[in-house]
């Protein structure tokens, strides 16, 4: 079985037009991929998930635990790409 990956986009509540965007492209992106390998999870940045990761600007998206993208959104493209080399391992 490949890898599994999960995907969390910080936002504002409510979310911001770049945040809804971010989302979008992440669930875009996890779409390609077998049902189930790809999750992705909508978070404020302002919850506790998001004093984990120490978000401070939005959007911000993290794949398994890493942050890809710091106030910035990727696109549906980009996110492939990420989520690729993850899955790979």
């Amino acid at each position: 079985m490949e890898g599994k990956v999960k995907v969390l986009v910080f936002g504002t509540t409510p979310p911001c037009a770049r945040c809804k965007k971010a989302e979008e492209e992440a669930q875009r992106a996890a779409e390609k991929f077998s049902p189930g390998q790809v999750t992705v999870e909508k978070h404020d940045a302002l919850s506790e998930t998001g004093q984990k990761y120490e978000i401070m600007l939005t959007p911000t998206v993290v794949v398994n635990d890493k942050k890809v993208a710091v106030g910035k959104v990727l696109s549906e493209e980009e996110l492939v790409e990420i989520i690729r080399q993850e899955v790979r391992g």
